[in-house]
């Protein structure tokens, strides 16, 4: 299958809940409850029904978050790299450090899943139960400098609690009920689509105001300087071709729209954070193939 057939209808969903979200009257209530639906009830049960149904080899699965979880390690040292370098506003730099190595799981799981079917979008759930307390209490640390709450945070993390449970329930050797396999597999299916048109529904364009070095250089980590770093770290432990590009197409994913929630919530610059998401969305759909392409 050819880039442009895996990640054009991804893309496309995007481009359409934009639109959607411009040209109707539906309100801010309902596109806050999709997002609600998709986070809280479709996608936890996608990464559950992967994982659980999946075999794993873990002894290549390690080598595979070893690789990710070094990328965004080094993603968020660049990040901090920045604020010597910059000088910024209040809270400018502390609200947008977090886009140079958060990731915007929905895309994520969307294209493992064309990539590699349900080995690929497993391998993507493992990837995400890892990375994500690890980029919620640096992103957190940066916004108040303490990670008080965090831990409980984490526990209650949907996406967290889904994986891990689909990992358990695989290794005890449990199967699902073919009613309740099919039942899953169709909100599987459900929740990305919406997921991605949740993603488009939340781009805002506008909000660069200040600090714009400091935006281009936080772009530039998150789709630019982690693939590449996630290219020569696969490369040196001997990735196979499927892990190589599941672990380069979420090193070179664009920031979460949950980036923008935690600064508004923590006093930050949320008008900052939308910019940097959302142009980061938008140059996503060319660094993306020209990533994927080097591991084909």
């Amino acid at each position: 299958m050819s880039l442009a057939a895996i990640l054009f209808p991804d893309f496309t969903l995007i481009l359409l809940g934009f639109l959607l979200m411009r040209i109707t009257d539906w309100g801010q209530p309902f596109w806050s409850g999709l997002e609600k639906l998709v986070y809280y009830v479709l996608f936890p049960v996608l990464l559950f029904y992967s994982t659980a149904r999946t075999p794993f080899d873990f002894a290549s699965a390690g080598k595979l978050l070893q690789v990710a979880l070094f990328a965004t390690g080094c993603g968020i040292a660049l990040g901090w790299l920045a604020k010597p370098l910059f000088r910024s506003g209040p809270m400018v730099f502390e609200s947008g450090v977090q886009t140079a190595f958060r990731f915007n799981s929905y895309i994520g799981l969307a294209i493992a899943s064309r990539l590699g079917g349900e080995q690929g979008t497993a391998l993507m759930a493992l990837i995400v139960a890892f990375a994500v307390p690890l980029c919620n209490f640096a992103a957190v640390h940066a916004l108040v400098h303490k990670s008080g709450g965090l831990l409980a945070e984490l526990v209650r993390n949907p996406l967290i609690v889904a994986t891990a449970s689909g990992v358990l329930f695989n290794l005890l050797g449990l199967h699902l009920p073919e009613v309740v396999a099919a039942t899953m597999s169709r909100i599987a299916n459900a929740s990305i689509a919406v997921g991605l048109i949740a993603v488009g529904a939340g781009l805002r364009l506008s909000g660069l105001h200040e600090a714009k070095g400091l935006a281009a250089y936080f772009i530039a980590v998150k789709l630019l300087a982690l693939p590449l770093i996630a290219y020569a770290a696969g490369s040196w432990v001997g990735l196979t071709a499927l892990q190589m590009q599941i672990v380069i197409m979420f090193c070179a994913l664009p920031t979460a729209s949950t980036a923008y929630v935690l600064a508004a919530r923590m006093g930050g610059n949320g008008p900052f954070v939308a910019f940097l998401i959302s142009a980061g969305t938008a140059l996503s759909a060319v660094t993306l193939p020209l990533w994927l392409s080097l591991v084909r």
